[in-house]
């Protein structure tokens, strides 16, 4: 099977395309680049997550960087991939692997790699990554060195480096009631270890690869039950992370979620308003308007970039970025790490919440009070490649006079095409990998949303 990296890594179905022949091959062309670093003699690190079979798959990566004479840090438990971005970041590392596929399904593994700036690998490092994947030896006798591999409590030094970097005190002081829905992924007990048994209800925090038969993806499709649990459980706010645990989504008290456009637009809102922080700000194309309304109030730079943290994460590492994000839960600030990281902006809303002395839902509302209601959807449109390619043929065009009764303003096409409506805008975008049209949506009210969907979803026919 072919070995196809995509935004910091490589992911296959487990058994067929993700086998432990191909994850060599994986780890021999990453090696290289490892090999060639500056860093390289301070060595590398592997983490995992609570997929099946992680564990054993980091081993043999571990196993193999051994064999080559590569110092290795071994991670001794599951853990979060921000996690394994810092321990390079912080030791100066020549970078580290992360096994994990993130939020997709449990029949998938993977192999992200991480770079010495402590963030996903650029995409000149994965095309030199690739590029060596020809050269690489599938005969290559793997011959396990213990002098090279050195068990390391990665997840220990990443709770230590929040606890610094937070105000726990605080958060604990507040008396709020605390969920953390993990999805059965890699961040849990991470939240529980820093703020104390007392102070936090887990859910879905138990070893379970099947993940339920849902995808560990932080978003209100896969997340009903926990609505329900946190109205029974009378929580005041819950934190829901993905599958490595670098993605957010979050409850009110009122069990109500609140996706990563509001997140953004709130931490950036106290960042610089109540902090007084400045700096230039990414957004991928997909995220909420109101992050540019913020922007052009304070007089901020802000960059519009194509979908895929990739390009918010490269940023981070060359300009004066204060925080990136993009639609689908991923958020980084900068000054913590030029990485999306679940756990620590889930934290950085409860300090938030603590020192303002306001829920989650008054949050929100004073971000309605200054610009308007705003409500975002997305759907995935599942098509032939003949359908998705007479729709995306219709939407170029850039013709729309309309959308379902609603008038069009203008039409742009950074990335797939882009029509702004009186209220709101609607995406239309291809997956370059499979037959899927993904339909993004966001308007002042859901139904001009639910209408904006159809009538994406409709060109396909």
């Amino acid at each position: 099977m072919e070995i196809k990296f995509g935004t910091d890594g490589w992911r296959g179905l487990i058994a067929r395309d993700y086998t432990f022949a191909n994850l060599k091959l994986a780890a021999l062309a990453a090696a290289k680049y490892f090999q060639s670093h500056p860093n390289f003699k301070n060595g590398v690190c592997v983490g995992y997550d609570t997929r099946f079979m992680s564990q054993q798959f980091a081993t043999f990566v571990a196993e193999i960087y051994s064999s080559l004479g590569i110092k290795v840090m071994l991670s001794d438990d599951f853990v979060p991939t921000p996690a394994v971005s810092l321990f390079v970041r912080d030791k100066a590392l020549a970078g580290g692997v992360m096994i994990t596929a993130s939020h997709n399904p449990p029949l998938y593994n993977g192999f992200k790699v991480k770079a010495d700036y402590g963030g996903s690998a650029h995409p000149e490092i994965i095309a030199e990554i690739e590029a060596a994947l020809p050269d690489a030896d599938a005969n290559y006798k793997i011959v396990r060195n213990d002098d090279f591999i050195e068990m390391t409590d990665i997840k220990g030094y990443y709770q230590d480096y929040l606890s610094e970097r937070l105000d726990l005190e605080l958060i604990k002081q507040s008396g709020f009631k605390i969920g953390h829905n993990a999805m059965y992924g890699a961040g849990q007990g991470v939240v529980k270890a820093l703020l104390g048994e007392d102070a936090i209800v887990e859910y879905h925090c138990t070893l379970d690869p099947t993940f339920q038969g849902i995808n560990p993806e932080p978003i209100p499709r896969y997340t009903e039950d926990f609505k329900a649990f946190s109205i029974e459980q009378k929580l005041d706010v819950g934190i829901l992370n993905d599958g490595d645990a670098d993605r957010i989504g979050m409850t009110d008290e009122n069990g109500e979620f609140v996706d990563s456009h509001k997140l953004f637009a709130l931490i950036l809102k106290y960042l610089v308003e109540v902090k007084g922080l400045r700096g230039e700000v990414a957004k991928t194309y997909a995220l909420t308007e109101v992050i540019n309304k913020l922007c052009e109030k304070h007089k901020l730079v802000l960059h519009k970039l194509p979908i895929g943290f990739k390009h918010v994460g490269k940023l981070m590492t060359t300009n004066d970025i204060l925080m990136g994000g993009e639609e689908s839960g991923g958020i980084g600030i900068t000054s913590h790490l030029a990485e999306r990281d679940g756990v620590f902006i889930g934290l950085l809303v409860l300090e938030i919440m603590a020192r303002r002395g306001k829920k989650l839902s008054a949050l929100v509302q004073e971000l309605y009070d200054e610009f308007g209601f705003f409500y975002y959807d997305r759907n995935d449109a599942h098509l032939t490649e003949a359908e998705k390619q007479l729709a995306m043929s219709r939407a170029s065009k850039g013709e729309f006079k309309e959308i379902d009764g609603m008038k069009v303003l203008r039409f742009e096409n950074l990335d797939g095409y882009k029509y702004f409506f009186e209220g709101g805008w609607v995406l239309i975008r291809p997956s370059g990998t499979e037959p899927v049209l993904r339909l993004y949506s966001e308007a002042d009210s859901k139904e001009k949303v639910e209408k904006a969907l159809r009538f994406a979803a409709s060109l396909a026919k």
